[in-house]
């Protein structure tokens, strides 16, 4: 167990936590959530001892083992994969060093037996004669194949030694494990195992991640970072969500008699009881959720952008027709023959690993850039706009301010406080519209091409990846906005549950060919045919 004991930190003037009192207990995952900048990463950085809070104190139960996904993906560069696993566990991986270092001298004296001795039997106590076996089934599991085990970690590319170090945190059983964006750089079979490694984990688990369909299905409870302080609510993402919604309209409407309260609140906690998955995580939170009472459901304080894309032109049945599209870039295939149709209300999400070709086509479909060969054709009664995923071009004069540099995409030079609209409905108001777009950050970039794609009321939206450097509080008002999109779409995102609550139709570009598939992705993924073919076509 860890407990936090009126923690508090501040930088300056700015106070990032204040009397933050909390217990994370066994047999729990928790996600920390709170607003960009609100200091998640900080938090677990003082939860580790790495950051000293100025007050209060962080208790870890003696004798219990903390384990932390390290973030410099360089700090084992010449070590081998498997020592760096095993170096998870450090106490282990000293005893195994030294015991090493006694075998190997040439003169053994009687002192040198009895201290291997003692190591030997510490040793067998820290599960020594099994580190190894338990180190490659981490790795096996994350997608790291016996060949790359003895390698050293220099000689790794950079997704390979993401998965490392997260097996090393993973290693040996700790007590408590803190996970930093986990499933960063990790593709779809990794994660699926992190998920399922996690759900049946029987210690202590604190996470920060941007992924809501992991947090989803790994937590039992999330910890809401705000005002400096945390607030543990029972249940997973989605239930902070919408219960945090629900409190809002409970409390706006003061003249709703409560047990009319009681029962809204029964069948939104039944609602969720019975769509829970048959997991250990999901098991324990149904157990909770049915003790929760109305005054455990609290409105959140967090701001959520407004994302509506309204359409201008009603579109016809004639939207795309793609025709062998092929592209050759730095002398590697990346579109071999590509064709589909678009149809009216199609949301296609582009999946698979291949990322560079989705963003290829949709440059092409965009006219930024030409293929080597193949057509393609808009219908007449279509407008796209455009969310490119390096979106720098678009910010290229930094000394315009926001209102000024929305109004560059105003189709009738709209007045000043119709931009500002705009702009308010994703979070900048007041004096914030009039800073410049030099300062802005990744995140605010994003939220200005929304402003700028909401303005355009394009009835076909084109986006690559439009959930980067966004919070938790923007994917999830984007992803409102996008399912609720009357015109059509073709999407990119590594954000699973924005895919399979957006998306009607699947395509995946392989490098022997397409799939496309009209159904969900969640369907995609589990249809056992679909598998074998996406095996014959990545050989």
């Amino acid at each position: 167990m860890i407990t936090v004991s009126n923690v508090g930190l501040r930088y300056g003037d700015r106070k990032l936590f204040e009397d933050v009192n909390i217990k994370f207990t066994p047999g729990n995952c928790y996600g920390l959530i709170g607003a960009n900048g609100a200091g998640k990463s900080t938090f677990l950085k003082i939860l580790s001892g790495e950051i000293e809070a100025q007050t209060g104190d962080v208790i870890i139960t003696p004798g219990e083992r903390l384990a932390v996904l390290k973030q410099n993906h360089f700090e084992y560069e010449e070590h081998t994969v498997m020592q760096t696993v095993i170096m998870g566990h450090a106490r282990l991986y000293e005893v195994m060093q030294e015991k090493d270092a006694i075998y190997m001298k040439a003169e053994f004296t009687d002192e040198d037996g009895m201290r291997a001795a003692e190591l030997e039997g510490e040793f067998a106590e820290l599960n020594g004669w099994e580190a190894e076996s338990e180190a490659a089934i981490l790795l096996k599991g994350l997608g790291i194949g016996e060949d790359l085990h003895d390698k050293l970690m220099a000689d790794l590319s950079g997704s390979d030694k993401v998965k490392v170090l997260l097996a090393q945190a993973l290693f040996g059983k700790p007590d408590i494990l803190l996970l930093d964006e986990p499933t960063n750089h990790l593709d779809l079979q990794a994660i699926q195992w992190l998920e399922e490694f996690l759900i049946n984990f029987e210690n202590t688990v604190i996470v920060v991640s941007h992924d809501r369909h992991f947090l989803n299905k790994v937590c039992t409870h999330m910890a809401d970072l705000d005002f400096g302080r945390i607030q543990l609510y029972v249940g997973n993402y989605d239930f902070w969500y919408e219960s945090s919604q629900l409190a809002q309209r409970l409390q706006s409407d003061a003249n709703k008699k409560k047990e009319e309260k009681i029962k809204e609140l029964q069948n939104f906690v039944a609602r969720f009881s019975a769509n829970a998955s048959k997991s250990k995580q999901a098991t324990s939170r149904k157990k909770l959720l049915d003790k929760i009472t109305l005054d455990d459901i609290k409105p959140s304080s967090r701001k959520y952008p407004f994302v509506n894309f309204s359409i201008e032109r009603e579109i016809g049945n004639d939207l795309l027709r793609v025709e062998g599209l092929t592209k050759t870039i730095d002398g590697e295939k990346v579109l071999d023959n590509v064709s589909f149709i678009m149809n009216k209300d199609d949301k296609i999400a582009f999946v698979g690993k291949n990322e560079i070709a989705n963003t290829t086509l949709f440059k092409i479909l965009m006219g930024e850039m030409e293929a080597d060969s193949g057509t393609f054709k808009w219908g007449v009664t279509t407008s796209q706009a455009y969310f490119p995923k390096d979106n720098s071009q678009y910010f290229e004069n930094g000394e315009l301010n926001l209102v000024d540099w929305l109004r560059q995409y105003s189709p009738n030079d709209q007045s000043e406080s119709f931009l500002r609209g705009f702009l308010g409905r994703m979070l900048f108001s007041g004096e914030e519209v009039l800073k410049k777009c030099t300062v802005l950050s990744g995140g605010e970039k994003v939220r200005c091409m929304l402003s700028k794609m909401m303005l355009s009321g394009s009835n076909v939206l084109i986006m690559d990846e439009p959930t980067n450097h966004l919070d938790l509080e923007s994917i999830t008002a984007l992803n409102n906005g996008m399912t609720s999109y009357k015109g059509s779409m073709l999407f990119t995102s590594h954000d699973h549950q924005f895919v399979q609550t957006i998306a009607n139709r699947i395509i995946e570009i392989t490098p022997n060919g397409l799939i496309d598939k009209q159904m969900t992705y969640d369907e995609y993924l589990e249809n056992e045919e679909i598998k074998k073919q996406r095996e014959q076509l990545y050989k």
